[in-house]
């Protein structure tokens, strides 16, 4: 069974749910600027998304009622500083304190993540993460953020999936700012955002007003044993912290985005590996990135099989036929998350929050008026029961955050992919909780005692 005083929560980003609201303050951000290009399905935008920024009290009111305890949220960079330095918009930081109030008045506890990739478009237009300002950029925005929510919020993390934003944003560029950089330019954008990191780190424990929790929430596919011998779970751990990513692809790694926040240092097979794309890494830089930290985030979705070969060497397998997918066809693993918490506390020993973990389905409303999502209850009771698992074993898991409570702006797919356990239609803005929410209710007030794990036992 989890701990007592495991945290049950939900998880959202703020660009894919608040909206907009022409008298708010904030400033464009890089992803205003990627849909005005007509890189967004069908068009859409986020003006008003879920429309959570006027409807948040209602929507935590949903929460409260459905049994969560715990909100991930994040607050927009340009809502708080619309250049992204500079300016205070108090608009937007008194609707953050109002909805963190609100969240608690409703037993709700808040954990702030700062970046979800709403990059200020006034920094992009500076050079955005490929400048080294940013790291003084970034902890300008950490001071404020400190000054203006620690003395109500606790829980407080950095960045989220950089994995994601330095590679999706520019080495392939399918996501804002749609970049596809040189690899030394990537490479000296995940050098920033680390420093970033740091830098934020720094500033949040130097200007809140009381002692707080600071994490750091990256992410990445799990690589899953073939089997359970002992080298094939060998060649999986190797593969999962390795280098063997094509220079295409190479930002979906582990350890070069966690060792040095974690550690310390670059894993040496990347620096050996990538030497020829590195910039110059000083010892005042890892210095600076490897800031004492509280917990670890990680957002996992699924894993792929890794064997150990004849040679000795790991060898990529393919999952079996017809496999369980869902509507964004990623493959179903449950054992990834099992596997990436036990992989992720032997190299970092630190507490480990499931930041991010859930499924886009084929949902809609029945004639019954109701949302019945039997696919995504299977699909959170297997991997939870994963976690459970885990954390039966040793691991230190503190808590999970269902990816996601609204349906909502999926990035460059708009409005196609459903995650939530809470269905909104985008036209009346209507919420209708799905037979999902009320079964993640029930896990939640028996602290996961219905789970699969707990019935076959």
């Amino acid at each position: 069974m989890f701990r007592e005083d495991f945290v049950w929560g939900v998880a959202s980003s703020s660009y894919q749910i608040e909206g907009r609201d022409p008298e708010d303050g904030a400033g464009k951000c890089i992803w205003d600027t990627f849909q005005e290009e007509g890189h967004i399905r069908d068009n859409d935008d986020a003006m008003v998304a879920c429309d959570h920024m006027h409807r948040y009290k209602e929507d935590f009111a949903l929460m409260k009622e459905l049994g969560i305890k715990a909100y991930r949220f994040s607050i927009n960079w340009c809502r708080i500083m619309p250049n992204g330095t500079g300016e205070v918009n108090q608009k937007g930081i008194d609707l953050y304190r109002d909805m963190i109030l609100s969240m608690k008045e409703n037993g709700i506890e808040p954990y702030l993540t700062m970046y979800h990739w709403e990059l200020p478009q006034a920094l992009q237009d500076r050079g955005g993460w490929l400048n080294e300002e940013i790291i003084e950029w970034f902890a300008e925005y950490a001071k404020v953020v400190a000054e203006s929510f620690s003395d109500i919020c606790d829980y407080f993390i950095t960045l989220n999936e950089p994995q994601c934003f330095v590679g999706l944003g520019h080495l392939s560029g399918v996501h804002a700012p749609g970049l596809k950089l040189d690899p030394k330019d990537v490479f000296q954008i995940a050098h920033n955002a680390l420093r970033a990191h740091g830098r934020a780190v720094i500033n949040l424990r130097k200007y809140s007003c009381r002692p707080i929790k600071v994490g750091y929430a990256p992410t990445g596919g799990v690589a899953i044993p073939y089997s359970n011998k002992p080298e094939d779970i060998e060649a999986a751990r190797k593969v999962y912290f390795g280098f063997y990513n094509p220079i295409s692809n190479w930002t979906w790694n582990i350890s070069w985005f966690c060792d040095p926040a974690f550690l310390g240092t670059y894993p040496k097979e990347g620096l050996e590996k990538f030497a020829e794309y590195l910039p110059e890494i000083t010892e005042e830089d890892m210095q600076l990135i490897h800031q004492p930290l509280d917990f670890m985030g990680q957002n996992i979705y699924n894993g792929y099989l890794v064997r150990c070969g004849e040679d000795g060497e790991p060898e990529m397998m393919r999952h079996r036929k017809g496999m369980t997918k869902t509507s964004t066809n990623w493959v179903v693993t449950p054992e990834c998350i099992y596997w990436g918490v036990k992989f992720l506390y032997d190299r970092y020993h630190m507490p480990i929050y499931m930041t991010e973990n859930g499924m886009a389905c084929h949902d809609c409303v029945s004639v019954d008026g109701k949302v019945h999502d039997p696919n995504r209850i299977d699909f959170l009771d297997r991997y939870i029961s994963a976690l459970q698992q885990a954390a039966d074993e040793g691991v230190d898991v503190r808590g999970y955050f269902e990816w996601t409570f609204l349906d909502n702006f999926e990035w460059p797919d708009g409005y196609n992919e459903r995650f939530g356990i809470v269905y909104v239609d985008f036209e009346t803005l209507e919420r209708i909780p799905k037979d999902s929410a009320y079964w993640y209710g029930e896990v939640i007030a028996c602290n996961g005692a219905n789970l699969y794990i707990n019935q076959k036992k």
